[in-house]
């Protein structure tokens, strides 16, 4: 597990998530990088870690989201993560663009 400050809750919960996804085939880091990624968000819904994105915020919890914009599905990512990585692009015009813009802007 990553050195952070996470109660015996979250240690479990890591433990479990990251047992999980690598039963369904992905290796070690992947596995790791999945579980810290999930706690973090639940510690950031819930209150527990000093900062937090709006995204994780405002967004739906993992459990809840059940793989959605795992990217391998229909519904790709949301308007706001084709925004966010549009951003870190440069690209000009993002604020007024629709998700399908994003995505065309984005080559996606």
């Amino acid at each position: 597990m990553p050195q952070q400050a996470w109660s015996d809750k979250r240690e479990r919960q890591y433990q479990h998530i990251k047992d999980s996804t690598k039963k369904r085939g992905a290796s070690e880091d992947r596995a790791e990088e999945i579980a810290a990624r999930t706690v973090n968000k639940n510690r950031a819904q819930s209150g527990e870690s000093k900062t937090a994105s709006k995204s994780s915020l405002n967004d739906k919890s993992p459990q809840k989201r059940g793989g959605q914009r795992s990217h391998k599905g229909p519904g790709g990512p949301t308007k706001d993560q084709l925004y966010n990585e549009a951003k870190k692009r440069n690209i000009k015009g993002r604020s007024s663009m629709t998700k399908k813009e994003l995505q065309s802007a984005l080559g996606r």
